[in-house]
């Protein structure tokens, strides 16, 4: 039993020395790791670190390409936009001078013209683009004066028109009271015949109405042979012929009318 004590102690210590051994190998081995990682992972840093102050780099370029690329492109649209109006203003231009052109021809054949027109109111041909304005107000001027004449004679004119405006008025007037005159002077020297006689009922029949200027009013005398036999009184009066009664107290006893006797206006229509 002496002997058992001291050998389990060589053991424990061998197997103590084993372990220790073995932990020492294996805590190289984790160390070396570690410090492999450690170097690693600065490496691995290192790299990132670069990797980011390049990417930043590379960003700060990109950002600086997107302002040049903005700016070149708003350089682009602004030699665009003037090489747009450029030829906005070339065609504006061309279209000016295509006007002035035909403005210039039109004004030539109208000096053309006002030069024909002057000789043909033989104030000569010497005209041109510097006397025009002068050459132009000497027939103004005259114009002027012939156009004071015209007015003066349209003035006069137009007096003469209102005097024989009333003049013709009073014509008319006198035409018309010739007509009155002579339509009353025909029916005063009207005379008509008694177509008809009916004695019992005291009226006769007269060839002459309206139309010859009778009206219930007239009174109407009966003569044969020139001499009177008496009055009647119209009671019914067509255009053509009248009704009339036969006024018996101005018959002269023994006296008939009878149908041919004439018939003329009692009292002839006023002048």
């Amino acid at each position: 039993m002496k002997f058992v004590f001291p050998i389990l102690a060589i053991l424990v210590c061998g197997a103590a020395a084993y372990f220790s051994l073995t932990q020492s190998d294996k805590f190289q081995e984790y160390q070396d790791k570690r410090l492999l990682a450690i170097s690693t992972n600065k490496t691995v840093t290192a790299s990132a670190d670069k990797a980011d102050t390049e990417i930043e780099k590379e960003q700060a370029l990109l950002e600086e390409s997107k302002k040049n690329l903005e700016i070149v492109t708003a350089s682009v649209q602004a030699l665009e936009s003037d090489a747009t109006r450029l030829k906005n203003e070339l065609v504006k231009v061309d279209a000016d001078l295509a006007a002035q052109d035909e403005e210039k021809e039109q004004l030539d054949n109208a000096l053309d013209e006002v030069k024909k027109i002057f000789a043909d109111m033989n104030l000569g041909d010497d005209v041109n683009e510097d006397n025009l304005g002068d050459k132009i107000a000497e027939i103004d001027e005259d114009i002027k004066g012939k156009r004071a004449k015209m007015e003066e004679l349209d003035a006069l004119v137009e007096g003469a028109k209102k005097s024989l405006a009333v003049k013709q008025e009073a014509v008319a007037r006198l035409v018309v009271r010739k007509d009155a005159r002579d339509t009353r002077i025909s029916r005063n020297a009207m005379e008509a015949r008694v177509t008809a006689v009916d004695s019992d009922w005291g009226f006769l029949v007269i060839g002459a109405g309206a139309n010859s200027g009778f009206t219930p009013q007239t009174t109407l005398l009966v003569k044969r042979d020139g001499r009177l036999i008496g009055k009647v009184n119209p009671s019914a009066i067509e255009p053509t012929q009248t009704i009339a009664e036969i006024d018996f107290k101005t018959i002269s006893p023994g006296v008939r009318i009878q149908p041919g006797d004439s018939v003329i206006l009692a009292k002839p229509a006023s002048n």
